[in-house]
């Protein structure tokens, strides 16, 4: 069964009821069948972003502890492809988190991704393969 990737947006619209995606994230999640993946700089960013939510943070922290949200990413083997990310989408701009992901993509073989975030219909994987994104719409 193939990962699907987890990107911020998600991870904050599920913690923060306030969020107006929050509903379409909890449902898309509970349909979701395949173990959720991501990294530190996702991580990071979420905890970031929900500072104001009480207890969001330690949320975000036990879903990693519990293996909710799964990373298998390694930036020391990573930084060389990253890069070439960060350059050839600069002008979108690309932040690091989305060069993770992208470079994730590649490694699991996987383009299905939990994404608020527009820019993944603009990003590829694999070069040319187009990010499926199961929050579209």
């Amino acid at each position: 069964m193939k990962s699907v990737l987890l990107d911020t947006g998600c991870v904050v619209a599920l913690l923060d009821r306030s969020e107006r995606n929050h509903r379409r994230c909890v449902e898309t999640v509970a349909e979701v069948d395949a173990p959720l993946v991501t990294c530190e700089a996702v991580i990071a960013e979420a905890c970031y972003l929900l500072r104001g939510v009480r207890g969001a943070a330690d949320a975000v922290l036990e879903n990693v502890e519990q293996g909710t949200f799964e990373i298998p990413f390694r930036l020391d083997r990573s930084t060389a492809a990253i890069r070439t990310l960060l350059r050839r989408y600069a002008s979108v701009p690309m932040d690091f988190a989305d060069a993770c992901l992208v470079h994730m993509a590649d490694e699991l073989n996987t383009g299905r991704i939990l994404t608020l975030d527009d820019d993944f219909a603009i990003y590829r994987w694999r070069r040319s393969r187009v990010f499926e994104r199961l929050l579209a719409g």
